[in-house]
């Protein structure tokens, strides 16, 4: 897997979920950005998500996690800037409590937030 590859597919993704973030239903271009969105999703998963599905693999293992992996665009952040609220919600014996795993650009990684909004970088590419 080419790292700057995926950082741009990445940051491509991020940006067009930011945009579609931004428009209400009724927005005349929500619908052909959201298609957008979906055709970038796609194409993500043919070209990366192997891999990234391989890397969570082990990032559950390490956590102790029995939480399904999901296809690596869930783990997107909803904007460009991060949020608590990011990724998807895991379960680990490691951390108490529920934490979330959001997949970040610039480098891609997948950061572990806690319920108590500590972050640990689990995989980098």
């Amino acid at each position: 897997m080419n790292a700057a590859d995926l950082n741009a597919a990445l940051l491509a993704l991020i940006e067009k979920k930011a945009e579609l973030h931004t428009l209400t239903y009724d927005d005349a271009r929500y619908d052909d950005v959201e298609e957008a969105l979906h055709d970038l999703e796609d194409d993500f998963n043919d070209d990366f998500g192997a891999d990234l599905e391989a890397a969570l693999e082990k990032v559950h293992l390490d956590l102790k996690s029995d939480t399904d992996v999901l296809l690596p665009t869930a783990y997107l952040p909803a904007t460009d800037k991060p949020q608590k609220e990011d990724g998807v919600w895991v379960d680990s014996e490691k951390y108490p409590g529920r934490v979330r795993l959001v997949l970040r650009a610039n480098p891609p990684r997948f950061i572990l937030t806690t319920s108590k909004g500590q972050e640990h970088e689990l995989w980098k590419a």
